[in-house]
C-alpha cells in the first residue's frame, strides 16, 4: 500500500482535473468529452507508474526470479489480449451489445491474469494501484450518469439498448472500471514494467554494479 500510495494520490488528481475540465468545457485537445483517450487522463499512467514500481520493486530486492521470463508472460499477456480482441471480426461471430461486454471484460481479465506467473509482486502492485485508479472513476461516473453532465464519464456507445440509471451505470460504468480497466491497468504495468526492469538490470550487470 505504502508504494502505491503516491502514484494513486497523483491519478486521483488528474482524474479531478479532467473532470473539471469537462465540466468547464476546457480546451477539448486535452480534454475530450467524447468516448476515447484524452491528452488528460489517467489512461497514460498505467505504464509510467508500471516502471516505476517494477524499478521500486527491483532496487528493493523484490524482482522477479527470471527478468526474462517476466517480460514474457507480460509479452503473453500481450498476444492473448489481441488474439481474443480480433478473432470475433476474424471468424465472422455476431456478439449482442451486452454479450460483447462480458467477452470483452472476460480476456482481458484472462490476459492480464497471465502476466501474474512472470512477477507476482510487480502484479499485486499493479492490481491494489489499478483498483485504488479506477474505483474513483467508478464513482464518478455514477453521478455522471444521474446529472448527464456531458462528459465523457456519462458518455454512451450509439448502439447501446434503452437502460435505466442502475442498469447503465452497471454495464457501462461500475463493471467495465472494475474489470477491463484495472485489467488493462495490470497488463500496461506489467508489460512495460518488466521491460524497463529489465534493461536496468542488464545495464547493472554490464557495468559491474553489485546487483
Amino acid at each position: 500500500m505504502r508504494l502505491v500510495f503516491a502514484p494513486a494520490i497523483i491519478t486521483l488528481a488528474v482524474t479531478l482535473l479532467r473532470l473539471a475540465g469537462e465540466l468547464n468545457h476546457w480546451s477539448e485537445t486535452f480534454f475530450t468529452r467524447s468516448m476515447g483517450a484524452s491528452l488528460v487522463g489517467i489512461t497514460w499512467l498505467a505504464p509510467v507508474v508500471g516502471i516505476y514500481l517494477a524499478l521500486k520493486l527491483a532496487r528493493s530486492g523484490a524482482g522477479p526470479k527470471s527478468f526474462l521470463s517476466s517480460v514474457g508472460y507480460s509479452l503473453l499477456g500481450v498476444i492473448i489480449l489481441l488474439v481474443c480482441a480480433f478473432a470475433p471480426s476474424i471468424l465472422t461471430i455476431q456478439h449482442g451489445f451486452h454479450d460483447r461486454l462480458i467477452y470483452g471484460w472476460s480476456f482481458f481479465m484472462v490476459a492480464a491474469l497471465v502476466t501474474r506467473r512472470g512477477w507476482p509482486r510487480l502484479f499485486k502492485s499493479l492490481l491494489i494501484y489499478g483498483l485504488a485508479a479506477r474505483i474513483p472513476v467508478a464513482i464518478v461516473m455514477f453521478f455522471a450518469f444521474r446529472g448527464n453532465w456531458g462528459t465523457h464519464y456519462d458518455a454512451v456507445p450509439p448502439e447501446m439498448p434503452a437502460m435505466g440509471l442502475i442498469a447503465k451505470y452497471l454495464w457501462l460504468g461500475f463493471l467495465p472500471q472494475l474489470t477491463i480497466w484495472v485489467a488493462y491497468t495490470v497488463l500496461a504495468g506489467m508489460l512495460f514494467g518488466t521491460i524497463i526492469s529489465g534493461i536496468a538490470r542488464l545495464v547493472q550487470i554490464d557495468r559491474g554494479a553489485p546487483v
